[in-house]
């Protein structure tokens, strides 16, 4: 048996006895001897004292006397973070450089040339339903080697769910008005994309007989620095693209002929076109490298 350290050990047990059978502190630990008293006899009745009840104490270890309460510790004061300076939006208290126009992209005159790889651009990649546009700038985003967003405008779009208003059961007041909302969301995301040092990739279907709600829009929206390319592959490649959507992504071969037939305003822009009807994605997105540096160097007048 197990006894707590400090406490008076039990007797050796005797015949006839059990083992706290006539045992005390008082019999373990003896006080003094007061002249007049009986000494105490081993294996005797105890010594009867005044409060003494006659009930054996407990076999047990004594318990530890009672702690006093510790008084809770007040949590620490939460830190203070210093204002974010005026003008900058924050996040916790991480402050955010407010997003801006994107200016253009300048090359120092002793340069070469200006390294696409490591420069933070906005591009806007311009093409009909089923050029391409989302899987390669998807595919352009993800190999660069500096931090590439994403953003499609039919993306954004679809982000309204009740009310939705889907071109294809017409072009109305409505679908007009999302898609300039849809636009200038994407906007503001790219350029606080900018002002972070990300950059960023958009795709859009606009088209050139409508300057003011598409690339003049965009323009007013990203910047001055945003840097246009159209993407317009063939008839044929674009109608065989197109039927493998499915839902609000597909649309009739008639929509799609007439799309592309108003993408073919863009020859004579002066913006870069590229035809990927023999290219794939992986082509596509190098030849965009390469129309982007060319860009840059000598930005187009749009």
């Amino acid at each position: 048996m197990q006894h707590a350290v400090g406490s008076p050990l039990p007797p050796p047990h005797q015949p006839g006895h059990g083992p706290a059978d006539g045992w005390s502190p008082a019999a373990q630990h003896p006080g003094p001897h007061r002249p007049g008293s009986p000494p105490h006899q081993p294996g005797g009745a105890p010594h009867h004292q005044p409060g003494y009840l006659g009930a054996p104490p407990p076999s047990g270890p004594v318990p530890p006397a009672p702690r006093p309460p510790v008084p809770p510790v007040p949590p620490p004061p939460a830190p203070q973070h210093a204002p974010a300076p005026h003008g900058t939006d924050v996040t916790g208290h991480v402050p955010l450089p407010p997003g801006g126009p994107v200016a253009m992209p300048t090359v120092p005159p002793t340069a070469p040339g200006p390294d696409l790889a490591t420069t933070t651009v906005a591009v806007l990649l311009i093409g009909p339903a089923g050029a391409g546009k989302t899987s390669v700038a998807k595919f352009w985003a993800d190999h660069r080697r500096v931090p590439t967003a994403h953003v499609s405008l039919d993306d954004v779009r679809e982000w309204v769910r009740s009310g939705f208003a889907d071109p294809q059961r017409g072009w109305n007041d409505h679908s007009e008005a999302q898609y300039r909302l849809a636009r200038r969301t994407c906007g503001f995301a790219a350029r606080n994309f900018l002002a972070n040092g990300i950059s960023c990739i958009l795709d859009d279907a606009i088209f050139p007989d409508r300057p003011v709600v598409g690339l003049g829009g965009w323009k007013r929206h990203v910047g001055p620095g945003l840097l246009p390319v159209v993407l317009l592959p063939g008839l044929e490649v674009v109608l065989e693209r197109n039927a493998q959507r499915s839902g609000n992504r597909r649309l009739t071969d008639e929509e799609v002929a007439r799309i592309h037939g108003r993408m073919a305003g863009w020859y004579g822009s002066g913006l870069p076109i590229i035809d990927n009807s023999q290219l794939d994605v992986p082509s596509t997105a190098k030849v965009l490298d390469d129309v982007l540096s060319r860009a840059i160097a000598s930005p187009p007048k749009w």
